[in-house]
């Protein structure tokens, strides 16, 4: 995956803990980002890589790419509705449904643009994958506590005008229903001003369920949905708690709607 989760922030910085108190007083409650555990990640393999957010399409990524996409359409023959709907500039955060193994490829599928995306900091093990997970916009996030550096970097993609990948159920889910959203998609979203695009994938867990080494080859269906806007603000520039929880309750029924009609296309459910 990308195995994203909501992760902290960071200081005194917009959002921030002593932001959130001083909004207070004036009324309004900041939407703190969650506290960072002290030891969080400390141990793990992802922790402290260079990560530079690279907007570049270079020879040595468009050859990666190649090669992935190629695979899995091969493999998938995946079928997209609505790439209208993801902006062709500008911050982006694509949120989609996470029911396998498999559903970070198909966000290559919504896009032509670069993709940024948190991967869980396991795969730093080896070093050599580490390396090549960097070229293709990959960073790693500490699943088990709250990572600000995660946090930083992904941040960073948006506000230098990129695309993130980001799973607002934080981790792969079983059934239909989209309920229990984490909040980090609509934390990054009031940060940067990034719009969220849900984004639906059927049949990804008929083909590849969890505990599945090998997938089958079964025609994914990918539904796009429009553009959500990010949480307003108030008056003093800020984004009140209220308001991401309520940008996040905006996304259930959005990313519902795109899943309901990925599954549906699929004619398997």
């Amino acid at each position: 995956m990308a195995v994203s989760e909501p992760v902290p922030g960071q200081g005194a910085t917009p959002g921030s803990e002593a932001e959130g108190k001083a909004e207070a007083e004036g009324g309004h409650e900041a939407a703190p980002a969650p506290k960072a555990g002290a030891a969080a990640g400390a141990s793990s393999p992802g922790r402290h890589q260079v990560f530079e957010v690279d907007p570049r399409r270079t020879l040595l990524y468009r050859g990666e790419r190649m090669i992935f996409v190629t695979a899995l359409w091969a493999w998938f023959r995946p079928k997209v509705t609505g790439a209208e709907h993801v902006p062709k500039t500008g911050p982006v955060i694509l949120a989609p449904v996470h029911r396998s193994f498999a559903d970070f490829g198909f966000a290559a599928f919504c896009t032509e643009r670069k993709l940024f995306f948190m991967t869980k900091d396991e795969m730093w093990e080896n070093k050599w994958l580490g390396k090549l997970l960097l070229t293709v916009g990959a960073f790693p996030v500490h699943r088990e506590s709250a990572d600000r550096e995660a946090l930083q970097r992904a941040e960073e993609v948006l506000r230098q005008g990129q695309v993130l990948v980001l799973f607002p159920e934080g981790t792969r889910r079983a059934g239909p229903v989209i309920e229990d959203l984490m909040e980090g998609a609509a934390f990054l979203s009031a940060r940067t001003g990034a719009p969220i695009v849900p984004v639906g994938i059927g049949g990804s867990d008929l083909a590849m369920p969890k505990g599945s080494a090998i997938p089958k080859p079964r025609t994914i269906q990918v539904v796009i949905g429009p553009a959500l806007p990010p949480p307003p603000r108030t008056g003093g520039g800020r984004v009140s708690r209220s308001a991401v929880h309520a940008a996040t309750e905006a996304l259930v029924p959005a990313l519902q709607a795109v899943y309901d009609e990925a599954r549906e296309k699929t004619g398997r459910y």
